[in-house]
Protein backbone atom coordinates (compact mmCIF):
# COMPACT_ATOMS: atom_id res chain seq x y z
CA UNK A 1 0.00 0.00 0.00
CA UNK A 2 1.26 3.76 -0.80
CA UNK A 3 0.74 6.78 0.87
CA UNK A 4 -1.96 8.02 -2.32
CA UNK A 5 -4.06 4.78 -1.28
CA UNK A 6 -5.37 5.30 2.12
CA UNK A 7 -7.87 2.33 3.67
CA UNK A 8 -11.05 3.55 2.47
CA UNK A 9 -14.43 3.45 4.34
CA UNK A 10 -16.43 2.74 1.25
CA UNK A 11 -19.51 3.52 3.92
CA UNK A 12 -18.81 7.12 3.05
CA UNK A 13 -17.16 7.43 0.20
CA UNK A 14 -19.65 5.81 -2.10
CA UNK A 15 -20.47 9.59 -3.04
CA UNK A 16 -17.65 11.10 -4.20
CA UNK A 17 -17.45 12.17 -7.30
CA UNK A 18 -13.42 12.93 -7.28
CA UNK A 19 -11.50 11.53 -4.54
CA UNK A 20 -8.39 13.27 -2.81
CA UNK A 21 -5.88 12.50 -5.51
CA UNK A 22 -7.80 13.11 -8.45
CA UNK A 23 -7.41 16.03 -10.89
CA UNK A 24 -10.46 17.62 -12.61
CA UNK A 25 -10.34 19.18 -16.20
CA UNK A 26 -8.86 22.50 -15.58
CA UNK A 27 -11.76 24.62 -16.56
CA UNK A 28 -13.97 22.37 -14.19
CA UNK A 29 -11.50 22.57 -11.42
CA UNK A 30 -11.62 26.50 -11.57
CA UNK A 31 -15.42 26.44 -10.77
CA UNK A 32 -15.19 23.95 -8.19
CA UNK A 33 -12.49 25.46 -6.52
CA UNK A 34 -14.25 28.73 -6.50
CA UNK A 35 -16.89 26.92 -4.88
CA UNK A 36 -14.71 25.29 -2.37
CA UNK A 37 -13.85 29.57 -1.69
CA UNK A 38 -17.14 30.57 -1.59
CA UNK A 39 -18.40 28.50 1.48
CA UNK A 40 -15.89 30.52 3.75
CA UNK A 41 -15.79 33.99 2.48
CA UNK A 42 -18.07 35.00 5.01
CA UNK A 43 -16.10 33.56 7.90
CA UNK A 44 -12.69 35.33 6.00
CA UNK A 45 -14.65 38.47 6.03
CA UNK A 46 -16.07 38.42 8.93
CA UNK A 47 -12.59 38.27 11.42
CA UNK A 48 -11.19 40.97 9.35
CA UNK A 49 -14.30 43.12 10.27
CA UNK A 50 -15.00 42.03 13.46
CA UNK A 51 -11.13 42.93 14.18
CA UNK A 52 -11.14 46.18 12.50
CA UNK A 53 -14.03 47.68 14.34
CA UNK A 54 -12.15 46.77 17.54
CA UNK A 55 -9.60 48.11 16.36
CA UNK A 56 -11.21 51.48 15.02
CA UNK A 57 -9.45 50.66 11.85
CA UNK A 58 -12.96 50.70 9.91
CA UNK A 59 -11.98 54.84 10.31
CA UNK A 60 -10.03 54.37 7.76
CA UNK A 61 -11.57 52.47 4.39
CA UNK A 62 -8.50 51.99 2.29
CA UNK A 63 -6.73 50.48 5.39
CA UNK A 64 -9.65 48.22 6.50
CA UNK A 65 -9.53 47.29 2.61
CA UNK A 66 -5.83 45.85 2.73
CA UNK A 67 -6.65 44.37 5.83
CA UNK A 68 -9.02 42.07 4.10
CA UNK A 69 -7.35 41.70 1.14
CA UNK A 70 -4.15 40.36 3.28
CA UNK A 71 -6.55 37.84 4.87
CA UNK A 72 -7.34 36.25 1.61
CA UNK A 73 -3.97 35.94 0.33
CA UNK A 74 -2.70 34.44 3.70
CA UNK A 75 -5.53 31.89 3.23
CA UNK A 76 -4.63 31.24 -0.04
CA UNK A 77 -0.74 30.52 0.79
CA UNK A 78 -1.61 28.38 3.81
CA UNK A 79 -4.13 26.51 1.99
CA UNK A 80 -1.33 25.69 -0.69
CA UNK A 81 1.25 25.03 2.06
CA UNK A 82 -1.17 22.68 4.11
CA UNK A 83 -2.46 20.47 1.24
CA UNK A 84 1.35 19.90 -0.89
CA UNK A 85 3.31 19.81 2.40
CA UNK A 86 1.16 19.10 5.57
CA UNK A 87 -0.96 16.87 6.11
CA UNK A 88 -2.58 17.08 2.47
CA UNK A 89 -5.88 16.98 2.78
CA UNK A 90 -8.18 18.95 0.81
CA UNK A 91 -8.94 21.61 3.48
CA UNK A 92 -9.15 25.35 3.02
CA UNK A 93 -7.15 27.55 5.52
CA UNK A 94 -8.66 30.70 6.64
CA UNK A 95 -8.96 33.38 9.79
CA UNK A 96 -9.65 31.28 13.18
CA UNK A 97 -12.78 32.14 14.90
CA UNK A 98 -11.02 30.12 17.59
CA UNK A 99 -8.42 32.37 18.03
CA UNK A 100 -11.06 35.60 17.89
CA UNK A 101 -11.39 35.26 21.33
CA UNK A 102 -7.72 36.24 22.68
CA UNK A 103 -7.61 38.79 20.03
CA UNK A 104 -10.49 40.86 20.82
CA UNK A 105 -8.81 40.69 24.41
CA UNK A 106 -5.29 41.50 22.83
CA UNK A 107 -7.41 44.79 21.05
CA UNK A 108 -9.35 45.22 24.42
CA UNK A 109 -6.10 46.17 26.55
CA UNK A 110 -4.54 48.09 23.77
CA UNK A 111 -7.30 50.53 23.28
CA UNK A 112 -7.77 51.34 26.30
CA UNK A 113 -4.11 51.99 26.95
CA UNK A 114 -3.18 48.86 29.01
CA UNK A 115 0.27 48.92 27.59
CA UNK A 116 3.19 51.41 26.46
CA UNK A 117 3.94 52.43 23.20
CA UNK A 118 -0.04 54.16 21.99
CA UNK A 119 -3.61 52.75 21.82
CA UNK A 120 -4.26 53.05 18.27
CA UNK A 121 -4.85 50.58 16.07
CA UNK A 122 -1.57 50.22 14.75
CA UNK A 123 -0.16 49.24 18.10
CA UNK A 124 -3.55 46.91 18.82
CA UNK A 125 -2.19 45.14 15.45
CA UNK A 126 1.26 44.43 16.25
CA UNK A 127 0.36 43.27 19.84
CA UNK A 128 -1.77 41.09 17.96
CA UNK A 129 0.83 40.27 15.37
CA UNK A 130 3.70 39.20 17.82
CA UNK A 131 1.06 37.53 20.49
CA UNK A 132 -0.07 35.16 17.21
CA UNK A 133 3.73 34.65 16.18
CA UNK A 134 5.61 33.29 19.22
CA UNK A 135 2.23 31.19 19.98
CA UNK A 136 2.32 29.87 17.00
CA UNK A 137 6.45 28.62 17.29
CA UNK A 138 4.71 26.40 20.22
CA UNK A 139 2.23 25.05 18.37
CA UNK A 140 4.75 24.19 15.07
CA UNK A 141 6.85 22.48 18.27
CA UNK A 142 4.08 20.48 18.86
CA UNK A 143 3.36 19.19 16.00
CA UNK A 144 6.50 18.82 14.27
CA UNK A 145 7.90 17.02 17.60
CA UNK A 146 5.03 14.52 17.66
CA UNK A 147 3.13 15.98 20.53
CA UNK A 148 0.01 15.96 19.09
CA UNK A 149 -0.14 13.16 16.99
CA UNK A 150 0.42 11.11 20.31
CA UNK A 151 -3.24 11.83 21.30
CA UNK A 152 -4.43 10.05 18.88
CA UNK A 153 -4.24 6.96 20.53
CA UNK A 154 -6.89 7.96 23.15
CA UNK A 155 -9.39 9.37 20.38
CA UNK A 156 -12.21 6.81 19.78
CA UNK A 157 -15.64 7.39 18.00
CA UNK A 158 -17.08 8.09 20.86
CA UNK A 159 -14.66 11.15 21.37
CA UNK A 160 -14.70 12.25 17.30
CA UNK A 161 -18.26 11.82 17.36
CA UNK A 162 -19.26 14.47 19.32
CA UNK A 163 -16.17 17.16 18.92
CA UNK A 164 -17.21 16.55 15.24
CA UNK A 165 -20.63 17.30 15.67
CA UNK A 166 -19.84 20.62 17.79
CA UNK A 167 -18.03 21.90 14.50
CA UNK A 168 -21.21 21.94 12.82
CA UNK A 169 -23.86 23.10 16.05
CA UNK A 170 -21.24 25.87 17.24
CA UNK A 171 -22.85 28.39 14.48
CA UNK A 172 -26.11 27.41 14.95
CA UNK A 173 -26.99 30.59 16.52
CA UNK A 174 -24.74 32.59 13.91
CA UNK A 175 -26.30 36.12 13.93
CA UNK A 176 -26.38 34.95 10.24
CA UNK A 177 -28.97 32.72 11.16
CA UNK A 178 -30.46 34.03 14.09
CA UNK A 179 -30.46 37.82 13.65
CA UNK A 180 -33.97 39.26 14.89
CA UNK A 181 -34.24 41.10 11.60
CA UNK A 182 -33.62 38.01 9.82
CA UNK A 183 -34.78 37.98 5.91
CA UNK A 184 -36.04 34.52 6.23
CA UNK A 185 -37.67 34.73 2.68
CA UNK A 186 -33.73 35.25 1.56
CA UNK A 187 -32.11 32.84 4.03
CA UNK A 188 -35.13 30.26 2.54
CA UNK A 189 -34.53 30.67 -1.19
CA UNK A 190 -30.47 30.02 -0.36
CA UNK A 191 -31.03 27.17 1.55
CA UNK A 192 -33.60 25.65 -0.64
CA UNK A 193 -31.80 26.03 -4.02
CA UNK A 194 -28.89 24.02 -2.35
CA UNK A 195 -30.86 21.38 -1.36
CA UNK A 196 -33.00 21.16 -4.42
CA UNK A 197 -29.82 21.36 -6.85
CA UNK A 198 -27.72 19.09 -4.43
CA UNK A 199 -30.47 16.53 -2.68
CA UNK A 200 -33.56 16.25 -5.75
CA UNK A 201 -31.75 17.47 -9.21
CA UNK A 202 -28.53 15.80 -8.39
CA UNK A 203 -29.26 12.68 -10.78
CA UNK A 204 -31.00 15.17 -13.49
CA UNK A 205 -27.80 16.75 -14.22
CA UNK A 206 -24.06 16.50 -13.47
CA UNK A 207 -23.73 20.12 -13.04
CA UNK A 208 -26.51 20.44 -10.26
CA UNK A 209 -24.27 17.66 -8.31
CA UNK A 210 -21.01 19.37 -8.62
CA UNK A 211 -22.21 22.86 -8.20
CA UNK A 212 -24.81 23.27 -6.02
CA UNK A 213 -23.17 25.43 -3.57
CA UNK A 214 -22.16 28.19 -6.48
CA UNK A 215 -25.52 27.91 -8.26
CA UNK A 216 -27.55 28.85 -5.44
CA UNK A 217 -24.84 31.50 -3.69
CA UNK A 218 -25.21 33.44 -7.55
CA UNK A 219 -29.03 32.97 -7.69
CA UNK A 220 -29.66 34.18 -4.50
CA UNK A 221 -27.50 37.11 -4.84
CA UNK A 222 -28.58 38.57 -8.12
CA UNK A 223 -32.16 38.53 -6.73
CA UNK A 224 -31.12 40.47 -3.52
CA UNK A 225 -28.88 42.61 -5.60
CA UNK A 226 -32.24 43.38 -8.17
CA UNK A 227 -34.79 43.93 -5.02
CA UNK A 228 -32.18 46.34 -3.86
CA UNK A 229 -31.72 48.21 -7.09
CA UNK A 230 -35.17 48.19 -7.62
CA UNK A 231 -35.93 49.75 -4.16
CA UNK A 232 -37.94 46.78 -3.23
CA UNK A 233 -35.62 46.56 0.24
CA UNK A 234 -33.55 49.36 1.24
CA UNK A 235 -30.32 49.90 3.13
CA UNK A 236 -31.81 48.89 6.50
CA UNK A 237 -32.90 45.60 4.99
CA UNK A 238 -30.53 42.72 6.00
CA UNK A 239 -30.78 41.67 2.54
CA UNK A 240 -29.35 44.94 0.72
CA UNK A 241 -27.10 45.05 -1.73
CA UNK A 242 -24.85 48.02 -1.50
CA UNK A 243 -23.15 48.17 -5.26
CA UNK A 244 -21.59 51.01 -5.03
CA UNK A 245 -19.10 49.95 -1.92
CA UNK A 246 -17.78 47.85 -4.82
CA UNK A 247 -15.92 50.51 -6.75
CA UNK A 248 -15.01 52.11 -3.53
CA UNK A 249 -11.68 50.86 -3.08
CA UNK A 250 -8.24 50.62 -4.60
CA UNK A 251 -7.73 48.36 -7.42
CA UNK A 252 -4.92 47.09 -6.68
CA UNK A 253 -3.92 46.44 -2.85
CA UNK A 254 -0.12 46.41 -2.13
CA UNK A 255 0.39 43.83 0.89
CA UNK A 256 3.81 42.34 1.98
CA UNK A 257 5.44 40.98 5.17
CA UNK A 258 5.75 43.36 8.54
CA UNK A 259 3.66 46.00 6.29
CA UNK A 260 1.82 47.18 9.80
CA UNK A 261 5.49 47.51 11.28
CA UNK A 262 8.03 44.98 13.83
CA UNK A 263 5.15 42.64 16.24
CA UNK A 264 5.56 43.49 19.26
CA UNK A 265 5.84 40.83 22.03
CA UNK A 266 4.11 41.13 25.99
CA UNK A 267 4.46 37.88 27.80
CA UNK A 268 0.33 38.03 28.74
CA UNK A 269 -0.92 38.11 25.70
CA UNK A 270 1.28 35.72 24.17
CA UNK A 271 -0.06 33.17 27.13
CA UNK A 272 -4.26 34.38 26.44
CA UNK A 273 -3.32 33.73 22.42
CA UNK A 274 -1.63 30.48 23.08
CA UNK A 275 -5.03 29.18 24.84
CA UNK A 276 -7.10 30.23 21.55
CA UNK A 277 -3.85 27.90 19.64
CA UNK A 278 -4.43 24.94 21.61
CA UNK A 279 -8.81 25.25 20.54
CA UNK A 280 -7.67 25.63 17.17
CA UNK A 281 -6.14 22.50 17.44
CA UNK A 282 -8.88 20.58 19.11
CA UNK A 283 -11.09 21.71 16.49
CA UNK A 284 -8.33 21.03 13.71
CA UNK A 285 -8.20 17.12 14.87
CA UNK A 286 -11.85 17.06 14.61
CA UNK A 287 -11.58 18.82 10.75
CA UNK A 288 -9.29 16.42 9.69
CA UNK A 289 -11.20 13.34 10.79
CA UNK A 290 -14.45 14.96 9.39
CA UNK A 291 -12.52 15.32 5.98
CA UNK A 292 -11.40 11.64 5.68
CA UNK A 293 -14.64 10.17 6.96
CA UNK A 294 -16.06 12.27 4.00
CA UNK A 295 -13.73 11.73 1.50
CA UNK A 296 -13.98 7.62 2.33
CA UNK A 297 -10.14 7.77 3.13
CA UNK A 298 -8.87 6.20 6.14
CA UNK A 299 -8.66 7.96 9.41
CA UNK A 300 -5.89 9.72 9.60
CA UNK A 301 -2.40 8.25 11.28
CA UNK A 302 -0.46 9.83 14.05
CA UNK A 303 2.17 11.18 11.34
CA UNK A 304 -0.08 13.00 9.20
CA UNK A 305 -1.97 14.78 12.23
CA UNK A 306 1.67 15.79 13.44
CA UNK A 307 2.31 17.36 9.85
CA UNK A 308 -0.99 19.16 9.94
CA UNK A 309 -1.04 20.90 13.29
CA UNK A 310 3.02 21.49 12.53
CA UNK A 311 2.48 22.95 8.90
CA UNK A 312 -0.86 25.18 10.81
CA UNK A 313 1.95 26.40 12.81
CA UNK A 314 4.12 27.79 10.31
CA UNK A 315 1.15 29.56 8.96
CA UNK A 316 -0.19 30.76 12.05
CA UNK A 317 3.64 32.26 12.23
CA UNK A 318 3.55 33.81 8.90
CA UNK A 319 -0.37 35.50 8.87
CA UNK A 320 1.66 37.44 11.90
CA UNK A 321 4.32 38.56 9.85
CA UNK A 322 1.80 39.32 7.23
CA UNK A 323 -0.33 41.25 9.83
CA UNK A 324 -3.45 38.95 10.02
CA UNK A 325 -4.80 36.88 12.73
CA UNK A 326 -3.59 33.78 12.36
CA UNK A 327 -4.80 30.21 10.04
CA UNK A 328 -6.58 27.35 10.75
CA UNK A 329 -8.44 24.78 8.90
CA UNK A 330 -12.04 25.49 8.21
CA UNK A 331 -15.09 23.64 8.57
CA UNK A 332 -17.37 25.02 6.22
CA UNK A 333 -15.27 23.66 2.91
CA UNK A 334 -15.94 20.31 4.51
CA UNK A 335 -19.53 20.51 4.50
CA UNK A 336 -19.37 21.64 0.59
CA UNK A 337 -17.13 17.75 -0.07
CA UNK A 338 -20.41 16.20 2.04
CA UNK A 339 -22.80 18.03 -0.63
CA UNK A 340 -21.13 18.23 -3.71
CA UNK A 341 -18.32 14.85 -3.40
CA UNK A 342 -15.59 16.63 -4.66
CA UNK A 343 -12.66 15.46 -2.29
CA UNK A 344 -9.89 16.55 -4.60
CA UNK A 345 -6.85 18.34 -3.28
CA UNK A 346 -5.66 19.53 -6.59
CA UNK A 347 -9.28 21.32 -6.87
CA UNK A 348 -8.95 23.51 -3.37
CA UNK A 349 -5.07 24.33 -4.79
CA UNK A 350 -6.68 25.85 -7.61
CA UNK A 351 -9.30 27.30 -5.61
CA UNK A 352 -6.09 28.76 -2.90
CA UNK A 353 -4.21 30.12 -6.34
CA UNK A 354 -7.71 32.13 -7.23
CA UNK A 355 -7.94 33.44 -3.55
CA UNK A 356 -4.16 34.07 -3.32
CA UNK A 357 -4.28 36.25 -6.34
CA UNK A 358 -7.75 37.99 -5.92
CA UNK A 359 -6.78 38.81 -2.63
CA UNK A 360 -4.64 41.82 -4.34
CA UNK A 361 -7.98 43.19 -5.70
CA UNK A 362 -9.53 45.76 -4.50
CA UNK A 363 -12.68 45.37 -6.08
CA UNK A 364 -13.03 41.98 -5.30
CA UNK A 365 -12.93 42.11 -1.56
CA UNK A 366 -15.83 44.54 -1.73
CA UNK A 367 -17.27 42.38 -3.92
CA UNK A 368 -17.62 39.89 -1.82
CA UNK A 369 -18.68 42.06 1.18
CA UNK A 370 -21.95 43.05 -0.79
CA UNK A 371 -23.27 39.60 0.55
CA UNK A 372 -25.62 39.53 2.29
CA UNK A 373 -26.25 37.81 6.22
CA UNK A 374 -29.02 35.44 5.25
CA UNK A 375 -27.49 34.27 2.19
CA UNK A 376 -24.45 33.29 4.50
CA UNK A 377 -26.83 31.83 6.62
CA UNK A 378 -28.66 29.67 4.20
CA UNK A 379 -25.02 28.46 3.53
CA UNK A 380 -24.13 28.16 7.07
CA UNK A 381 -27.29 25.71 7.97
CA UNK A 382 -26.38 23.50 4.68
CA UNK A 383 -23.04 23.15 5.25
CA UNK A 384 -22.73 22.83 9.47
CA UNK A 385 -25.78 20.28 9.12
CA UNK A 386 -23.65 18.37 6.81
CA UNK A 387 -20.76 18.23 9.39
CA UNK A 388 -22.97 17.49 12.29
CA UNK A 389 -24.43 14.25 10.67
CA UNK A 390 -20.48 13.59 9.88
CA UNK A 391 -19.89 13.62 13.47
CA UNK A 392 -22.89 11.01 14.12
CA UNK A 393 -21.79 8.79 11.73
CA UNK A 394 -19.10 7.76 13.38
CA UNK A 395 -21.09 6.02 15.83
CA UNK A 396 -21.78 3.23 13.61
CA UNK A 397 -18.23 2.15 15.03
CA UNK A 398 -19.24 1.96 18.70
CA UNK A 399 -21.85 -0.15 20.58
CA UNK A 400 -24.48 2.05 21.09
CA UNK A 401 -26.32 -0.32 23.42
CA UNK A 402 -23.50 0.32 26.07
CA UNK A 403 -24.89 2.61 28.96
CA UNK A 404 -21.19 3.56 29.38
CA UNK A 405 -21.31 5.07 25.66
CA UNK A 406 -24.29 7.15 25.54
CA UNK A 407 -23.56 8.65 28.93
CA UNK A 408 -20.05 9.81 27.37
CA UNK A 409 -21.34 11.13 24.29
CA UNK A 410 -24.60 12.74 25.66
CA UNK A 411 -22.64 14.50 27.76
CA UNK A 412 -20.15 15.89 26.07
CA UNK A 413 -22.34 17.17 23.66
CA UNK A 414 -24.56 18.67 26.55
CA UNK A 415 -21.39 20.62 28.13
CA UNK A 416 -20.52 21.21 24.45
CA UNK A 417 -23.38 23.79 24.09
CA UNK A 418 -23.73 25.14 27.44
CA UNK A 419 -20.59 26.15 28.82
CA UNK A 420 -19.98 28.48 25.54
CA UNK A 421 -23.46 29.66 25.77
CA UNK A 422 -22.59 30.41 29.57
CA UNK A 423 -19.49 32.29 28.08
CA UNK A 424 -21.43 34.19 26.03
CA UNK A 425 -22.68 36.46 29.07
CA UNK A 426 -19.42 37.95 28.76
CA UNK A 427 -18.61 40.15 25.64
CA UNK A 428 -14.76 39.34 26.18
CA UNK A 429 -12.24 37.68 28.29
CA UNK A 430 -11.62 41.00 30.10
CA UNK A 431 -15.63 41.17 31.34
CA UNK A 432 -14.36 37.06 32.39
CA UNK A 433 -12.25 38.46 34.98
CA UNK A 434 -14.39 40.74 36.37
CA UNK A 435 -16.77 38.16 36.92
CA UNK A 436 -15.29 35.91 38.57
CA UNK A 437 -13.25 38.77 40.83
CA UNK A 438 -9.45 38.31 39.74
CA UNK A 439 -7.82 41.43 40.44
CA UNK A 440 -9.55 41.23 44.00
CA UNK A 441 -8.43 37.58 44.04
CA UNK A 442 -4.50 38.75 43.54
CA UNK A 443 -4.71 40.95 45.60
CA UNK A 444 -5.53 38.85 48.99
CA UNK A 445 -3.40 36.29 47.68
CA UNK A 446 -0.24 38.82 47.23
CA UNK A 447 -0.94 40.38 50.58
CA UNK A 448 -1.63 37.05 52.43
CA UNK A 449 1.44 35.38 51.09
CA UNK A 450 3.49 38.92 51.17
CA UNK A 451 4.94 38.57 47.60
CA UNK A 452 4.74 42.28 47.07
CA UNK A 453 7.77 42.78 49.27
CA UNK A 454 9.62 39.92 47.08
CA UNK A 455 8.74 41.30 43.64
CA UNK A 456 6.10 37.99 42.79
CA UNK A 457 2.89 40.34 42.69
CA UNK A 458 3.94 40.56 38.82
CA UNK A 459 4.63 36.86 38.21
CA UNK A 460 1.07 36.02 40.57
CA UNK A 461 -0.70 38.68 38.39
CA UNK A 462 0.57 36.99 35.01
CA UNK A 463 -0.45 33.40 36.41
CA UNK A 464 -3.95 34.34 36.97
CA UNK A 465 -4.23 36.14 33.75
CA UNK A 466 -3.24 33.21 31.69
CA UNK A 467 -5.72 30.52 33.84
CA UNK A 468 -8.53 33.31 33.62
CA UNK A 469 -8.20 33.99 29.97
CA UNK A 470 -7.69 30.36 29.12
CA UNK A 471 -10.24 29.16 30.70
CA UNK A 472 -12.45 31.69 28.89
CA UNK A 473 -11.34 31.06 25.42
CA UNK A 474 -11.44 26.85 26.07
CA UNK A 475 -14.77 27.51 27.57
CA UNK A 476 -16.13 29.50 24.66
CA UNK A 477 -14.94 27.14 21.89
CA UNK A 478 -17.95 24.24 22.04
CA UNK A 479 -15.64 21.18 19.78
CA UNK A 480 -12.54 21.87 22.74
CA UNK A 481 -15.26 21.60 25.99
CA UNK A 482 -16.99 18.91 24.50
CA UNK A 483 -14.11 16.75 23.02
CA UNK A 484 -11.94 17.22 26.09
CA UNK A 485 -14.44 16.00 28.46
CA UNK A 486 -15.38 13.12 26.06
CA UNK A 487 -11.63 12.82 25.76
CA UNK A 488 -11.01 12.54 29.84
CA UNK A 489 -14.47 10.38 30.34
CA UNK A 490 -13.57 7.68 27.44
CA UNK A 491 -9.95 6.67 28.61
CA UNK A 492 -10.90 7.09 32.56
CA UNK A 493 -14.59 5.11 32.27
CA UNK A 494 -14.23 1.47 31.82
CA UNK A 495 -15.19 -0.31 28.71
CA UNK A 496 -13.59 -2.35 26.11
CA UNK A 497 -11.91 -1.58 22.94
CA UNK A 498 -14.59 -3.39 20.65
CA UNK A 499 -17.63 -1.21 22.85
CA UNK A 500 -15.41 1.89 22.26
CA UNK A 501 -15.37 1.86 18.68
CA UNK A 502 -11.93 1.02 18.24
CA UNK A 503 -11.56 -2.13 17.18
CA UNK A 504 -13.55 -1.40 14.20
CA UNK A 505 -11.65 1.97 13.66
CA UNK A 506 -8.53 -0.23 13.57
CA UNK A 507 -9.56 -1.45 10.20
CA UNK A 508 -10.40 2.17 8.42
CA UNK A 509 -7.32 4.00 10.02
CA UNK A 510 -4.38 4.22 7.59
CA UNK A 511 -1.04 3.15 8.40
CA UNK A 512 1.80 5.41 9.43
CA UNK A 513 3.66 4.28 6.49
CA UNK A 514 0.52 5.32 4.48
CA UNK A 515 1.39 8.87 4.64
CA UNK A 516 4.09 10.79 3.13
CA UNK A 517 5.00 13.77 3.88
CA UNK A 518 6.83 16.39 1.39
CA UNK A 519 9.99 15.15 2.93
CA UNK A 520 9.32 11.59 2.40
CA UNK A 521 8.35 11.92 -1.26
CA UNK A 522 10.60 14.74 -2.53
CA UNK A 523 13.69 14.83 0.45
CA UNK A 524 14.53 11.30 1.54
CA UNK A 525 17.07 9.19 -0.24
CA UNK A 526 15.03 5.90 -0.16
CA UNK A 527 11.69 7.56 -1.25
CA UNK A 528 13.95 8.69 -4.16
CA UNK A 529 15.13 5.18 -5.25
CA UNK A 530 11.86 3.74 -4.60
CA UNK A 531 10.12 6.10 -7.17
Amino acid sequence: MTGEEPVADEAVGDGIEYGIDEQPPLGESIVLGMQHYLTMVGANIAVPLILASAMGMTEYPGVTARFIGTFFVVSGIATLAQTTFGNRYPIVQGAPFSMLAPALAIVGVVTAGGVSGGSGWETALLQLQGAIIVAAVVEVAMGYFGLVGRLRRFLSPVVIAPTIALIGLALFNAPQITAANQSWGLLGLTLGLILLFSQYLNVMHRAFRLYPVILALAIAWFVAAALSVLGVIGGSHPGFVDLERVTDTQPLLVIYPFQWGVPQVTTAFVVGMFAGVLASIVESIGDYYAVANLSGAGAPSEKRINHGIGMEGLMNVFSGVMGTAGSTSYSENIGAIGLTGVASRYVVQIGAVIMLFVGFVGYFGQLIATIPDPIVGGLFIAMFGQIVAVGISNLRHVDLTSSRNTFIIGFALFVGLAIPAYMGNFESTIAFREAVGLEATITTLVEATGLAATGGAGWVSAIGLAVVDTVYIIGSTGMAIGGLAALVLDNTVPGSREERGLAAWDRVTEDESDFDSFWDRWVSTDSTQER
